[in-house]
């Protein structure tokens, strides 16, 4: 499998970017990695790159995008960064990818049994990360469904926190962003939120905040998201 180049990211759609991204889980899944080339493919990309998704995920060590999506070089813009949470670094770099380098999808990608969240769930204090954390306070205060035992220790609070605080960066990435705002709205490109599973690999993406208009969804505005 070649890398992608200028014409075949120009061929990409939001909604064909998220398809080759489950295509890819499936086989990482099955462990039915796709062949490749790699020093073929450092060749092919050493005068430029045309990556067709961003994805924004943890720095958990087993949630490298360009393993469970089974892509090469060139293929993807890896953000990562504990709890997978959204500051104006990164809105400035996912802005560089999309509307500089052609990405036709985000992806905010969270993971089961997340370290951050259990730390946010806890309440932890710790240096700089404390300040990291905070961005995850809100998904925990936001969690409604269990009144008991608010903390890492309940494995079910701490997914429910994962799921929350990937769907709110979905809504803060169009929110903060003005130029991402403006590309979702002419549909040059897609924003959605995913969670990876640790035991099985599987990603999941969540429909509900799966911001795509083209001719299944026509009718998308970010307005209706106000």
């Amino acid at each position: 499998m070649k890398a992608h180049n200028k014409e075949t990211q120009a061929q990409m759609t939001p909604r064909k970017a998220l398809q080759f991204l489950q295509e890819g889980n499936d086989r990482f899944i099955n462990n039915l990695k796709a062949h490749r080339d790699l020093l073929e493919q450092v060749n092919e990309t050493r005068d430029g790159q045309w990556p067709f998704a961003t994805i924004l995920s943890c720095i958990d060590s087993r949630t490298s995008a360009e393993l469970i999506f089974d892509q090469g070089l060139g293929d993807i813009f890896s953000v990562r960064i504990a709890g997978n949470i959204v500051n104006t670094d990164i809105l400035g770099s996912m802005e560089f990818a999309c509307k500089v380098a052609g990405s036709k999808l985000i992806v905010v990608l969270g993971h089961s049994k997340c370290g951050a969240v259990k730390g946010a769930c806890d309440h932890v204090k710790l240096g700089n990360l404390t300040e990291l954390l905070s961005k995850i306070q809100p998904a925990v205060y936001e969690e409604s469904t269990i009144s008991e035992n608010r903390s890492s220790s309940n494995s079910d609070f701490v997914e429910n926190v994962s799921e929350i605080n990937v769907k709110r960066n979905v809504k803060n990435i169009i929110e903060r962003s003005f130029v991402l705002e403006q590309m979702v709205e002419n549909g040059e490109i897609g924003i959605v939120g995913a969670m990876h599973d640790i035991e099985t690999g599987l990603v999941t993406f969540y429909d509900d905040v799966m911001f795509i208009k083209d001719e299944l969804n026509p009718d998308f505005t970010v307005a209706a998201l106000r």
